[in-house]
């Protein structure tokens, strides 16, 4: 199906949420940000209008209602269509299937660190230590504060988790591979 590779990963994020149960933009910006997905997904909720109007264009949701939201706002209620759905769970399998290579930003910090006396770039990993470590604690305060989870948003906070602890334990390497140096 040529839909689903063309989805983005901030549309199938959109559409699984829709696919739990009909939402407005106001209730995706409110489950987005309890379960801190803008950690990992690249919506703003200025893009989340965007993107109910992309995929209602394309057919894959379609308002099913309209509720009152404040004095002259409306809620546009949007369900998963069909077309939706198999298109969200084939992007899903290949989301799931196919590893990726992430763009970090701290790639390019790395390759130009030459740039910086050791002792600064020293100090700007003791920093990003520190603030892996607020993060992590931050995702499991999230997702603590929500249990119980359905498995699927336990595993994404969990893999979450790992993932900060994978990159606090490659910052310590680093640090003492380049504190031995000096």
């Amino acid at each position: 199906m040529r839909v689903a590779a063309d989805l983005t990963e901030s549309e199938v994020t959109v559409l699984g949420l829709i696919a739990e149960r009909p939402r407005h933009g106001f209730d995706l910006e409110k489950v987005i940000d309890e379960r801190g997905m803008r950690q990992w997904t690249q919506i703003g909720f200025s893009s989340i209008y965007y993107l109910l109007g992309k995929l209602d264009k394309r057919g894959l949701i379609e308002e099913v209602a309209v509720e009152a939201g404040g004095p002259g706002r409306p809620r546009r209620v949007y369900a998963i269509t069909p077309a939706g759905r198999a298109a969200a769970a084939e992007r899903t399998a290949q989301l799931l299937a196919e590893p990726s290579v992430a763009a970090a930003p701290v790639l390019v910090g790395m390759a130009n660190w030459p740039l910086l006396p050791p002792a600064e770039s020293i100090a700007a990993l003791r920093r990003r230590s520190e603030a892996l470590s607020r993060k992590r604690v931050e995702v499991t305060a999230a997702r603590d504060a929500q249990r119980p989870l359905p498995d699927f948003v336990d595993a994404v906070f969990e893999y979450s988790v790992a993932m900060l602890d994978a990159e606090q334990s490659w910052v310590a390497r680093t640090l003492t591979s380049l504190e031995r140096k000096r």
